[in-house]
């Protein structure tokens, strides 16, 4: 079965033509003729006037229209239409006598359609009268398909825009829950600068207790939204001490606390690693555990204008590998204004622009170069950023300086 809007029948019978002319024999006469061809839907206009009058009013298919009409013209009527843009939805079909063949040129060149003799047949009418109607088909279809389109365009820009201000506002509550850099009792400034809109890094500090400081970084598994989700998530826990039974001043205890509370087969296979430590304040002793993250590093004067760099990470799973799994913790001295860095991957996997990978080795120098300044996590992310070639880095960089 054909398309009805591709059948020619089907156009014409669906058809509103409005016929122009001065005489009204002569509308009488298209009007009939139209009748002949299936059109049933006809209006009528006396002059340029009182059809523009109907345009502007009602819809039409199809104008057809008499060049010499009184108070306006047919081609003073194609020239309103073309300044109002009434044209690009009406086609026109000029009807000129013979001697009016140059002034029929001229309305085709105005923006008619096409043009009829006045002593037109019937097969030259419906030829006509068919290609007009179908072309304006076409050019309704393509308008309505820029239409569709443009309205699909604004839909993705709106949902863009939705997605982005939502993207910003996660990534504002990330940073918002990292504590403030102080200055007392103890000089702890970070950087942290996400690898996309929303991180798997995030790290925190607080005194547990009068005696006690805890200072963390986890590094989960991928980027984006899922990651970012687990992070907050594990970090909001420590922050707030919640797993019950847990001695937060146990770095062992508590990896393995919060490897039971986040299974990667209850975390949609997702994992982090962390570095823990407790600072005891009378002793000045840190204790520390690792899950599979990188070792801090501790720097302190040994007295003689050298710096001595100890790296503290203890062997341990990811947390959330598997359940009740054990740690070890490790102990070390604080001496009188140490500088500790506690860093994620992201801080020295670096591809450089020669596509070299760059080693803990490598931003151990760095540390020691940049590390002790006024910025120094900051000079140091520098260091990555132009090692990296400028861009964004490939992986998060969070980095935590605690001086003593």
């Amino acid at each position: 079965m054909n398309n009805p809007a591709h059948d020619p029948d089907a156009l014409l019978r669906d058809a509103r033509v409005l016929v122009v002319d001065d005489s009204r024999l002569m509308r009488l006469g298209l009007i009939r003729a139209l009748g002949e061809l299936g059109i049933r839907n006809t209006a009528e206009a006396a002059n340029g006037r009182e059809a523009l009058a109907q345009i502007q009013q009602s819809g039409f298919n199809l104008m057809l229209l008499d060049i010499e009409m009184p108070e306006m013209t047919g081609i003073e009527l194609l020239h309103v239409m073309k300044r109002e843009d009434l044209l690009a939805g009406l086609p026109v079909i000029v009807i000129s006598s013979a001697e009016q063949i140059e002034t029929a040129v001229q309305c085709i060149e105005a923006g008619a359609e096409d043009y009829l003799p006045k002593s037109f047949n019937p097969t030259l009418l419906r030829a006509r009268v068919t290609s007009s109607l179908e072309k304006k088909r076409l050019r309704d279809l393509d308008v309505l398909r820029t239409r569709q389109l443009q309205e699909e365009k604004d839909l993705l820009e709106q949902t863009q825009q939705r997605l982005d201000k939502e993207l910003a506002d996660a990534a504002h509550y990330v940073r918002s829950i990292f504590p403030a850099p102080t200055t007392q009792p103890l000089k702890i400034d970070w950087h942290y600068q996400p690898s996309t809109e929303l991180g798997g890094d995030a790290f925190g500090y607080h005194w547990i207790d009068d005696e006690h400081f805890a200072v963390y970084l986890l590094d989960v598994c991928g980027h984006g939204v899922g990651a970012c989700l687990l992070s907050v998530a594990a970090i909001n826990v420590i922050r707030s001490g919640s797993l019950s039974g847990t001695d937060w001043r146990d770095p062992a205890a508590v990896m393995k606390a919060l490897g039971n509370a986040f299974l990667m087969e209850k975390q949609n296979n997702m994992y982090f690693t962390l570095w823990y430590g407790v600072y005891h304040s009378p002793s000045r002793k840190l204790r520390h555990a690792s899950g599979g993250h990188p070792a801090a590093l501790l720097l302190s004067d040994n007295g003689d204008g050298t710096t001595a760099c100890m790296r503290l990470r203890s062997p341990g799973f990811i947390v959330g590998m598997m359940e009740d799994i054990d740690y070890e913790a490790q102990e070390c001295d604080v001496p009188e204004g140490a500088q500790l860095f506690v860093p994620c991957d992201g801080c020295f996997e670096i591809r450089d622009t020669s596509g070299k990978d760059a080693s803990f080795e490598d931003f151990e120098a760095a540390v020691l170069t940049h590390g002790t300044a006024e910025d120094g996590p900051a000079g140091i992310f520098d260091w990555a950023h132009q090692l990296h070639g400028g861009g964004a880095l490939e992986d998060d960089f969070s980095l935590v300086r605690i001086r003593f």
